[in-house]
């Protein structure tokens, strides 16, 4: 048996055969329901068989345009706008999981903190609510981490202007850093591809 069939093993065994426990690209992804987020990471973290002990990552996804134009969308597929996902790594049995939950509320999506399962997940917390406006609850700081605290929107939505809502510049009359409208014009740009003449002859 290898070591991915022994944790997939060990997860059915924990959480029982209902769970929705994914293998694709040599990965497993375990899909968990908002309402038990915490519940289940701490028993990812507590119990023997599973172990994961350390929090590798946390990001936000925006599934709004999945699927678009490209492919075609599956309903049904993504219930939810966002979703959370969690990368954990257990160093006494040397195997990662992926685990995903969809966040309720696509207006303001709220999801319990991690902080006081893996520590590690306060500042990935602070960057999926700043990136995504994803509101992580009890979390003990939570505010925004790369972008300006004016800062208006949250940049990762796929609804977020390419341009941003305001720009900042230095006034030498206020001699301050002010906020305006955007005055970059919105446009489409088309790249041109020129050649030499002849170019990929004879090779």
């Amino acid at each position: 048996m290898t070591r991915l069939e022994t944790l997939q093993t060990n997860l059915q065994a924990t959480f029982g055969e209902s769970i929705s426990l994914k293998l694709a690209l040599n990965e497993l992804t375990l899909e968990v329901q908002a309402k038990d987020w915490v519940d289940t990471c701490l028993a990812l973290r507590d119990n023997a068989l599973l172990g994961f002990d350390t929090c590798i990552d946390l990001c936000g996804i925006d599934y709004s345009a999945w699927g678009a134009p490209t492919f075609a969308p599956q309903p049904g597929l993504h219930p939810q706008r966002f979703a959370v996902v969690l990368h954990l790594l257990s160093v006494q049995h040397n195997w990662r999981l992926r685990v995903r939950a969809f966040v309720p509320n696509d207006e303001f999506p709220v999801l319990p903190t991690l902080v006081e399962v893996w520590p590690a997940a306060n500042w990935y917390e602070r960057e999926a609510f700043d990136l995504f406006g994803i509101v992580f609850e009890g979390h003990p700081d939570l505010r925004r981490i790369l972008t300006d605290y004016g800062f208006i929107g949250h940049p990762f939505r796929k609804d977020f202007p390419l341009s941003g809502n305001v720009e900042m510049r230095y006034d030498t009359e206020q001699q301050r850093v002010i906020y305006q409208p955007v005055t970059i014009e919105p446009r489409e740009i088309t790249p041109r591809v020129v050649r030499e003449e002849g170019y990929g002859a004879g090779r």
